[in-house]
């Protein structure tokens, strides 16, 4: 038995690599962007590896994933902002593995993606894009059954 409490030989509690995204709030003010990028640079140890913003007329969401979420939650609390984490799915696109034919899977069984967007690294040299879904072990299931190739933090870069 595995930890799960499911037997070690089937797939039925597969648990797909999942990614950390921080969604950070900021005031939507000229330069607290740059600020927030700026606190990972000075981290050699904690690389962005997708940015997305999302602004309102009083403040910004900007969701993150790094390359270290323990250092990113570290570096998030001691600047004392605001954020919250939510797991995603990184999926890798590639020759007959693509955007359009993930969409085209996941609709096969009612799944909804509600938001993604692309990373800036490209960890084995093929775009990749994180997706939130309501069912990460189901759309896991599904993606890895149709061939794609699902990336987690210990498959990114660590130094750059």
């Amino acid at each position: 038995m595995s930890e799960a409490g499911c037997p070690v030989d089937t797939t039925s509690c597969f648990s797909p690599p999942t990614m950390v995204q921080f969604s950070v709030f900021l005031p939507n003010k000229v330069g607290k962007m740059l600020d927030l990028v700026e606190n990972f640079d000075e981290a050699s140890q904690c690389q962005i590896c997708a940015i997305s913003v999302h602004e309102a007329s009083d403040h910004a969401v900007v969701r993150l994933i790094t390359n270290h979420a323990h250092v990113a939650r570290r570096i998030l609390t001691e600047q004392e902002l605001a954020f919250a984490e939510h797991e995603v799915l990184v999926v890798e696109l590639s020759e007959g593995h693509t955007l359009s034919k993930l969409c085209l899977y996941l609709l096969g069984v009612e799944m909804n993606i509600a938001f993604a967007y692309a990373l800036m690294l490209e960890p084995n040299g093929a775009p990749t894009i994180a997706i939130a879904i309501d069912d990460q072990t189901l759309a896991g299931q599904i993606l890895r059954q149709k061939g794609f190739r699902l990336i987690g933090e210990a498959d990114l870069p660590k130094n750059q």
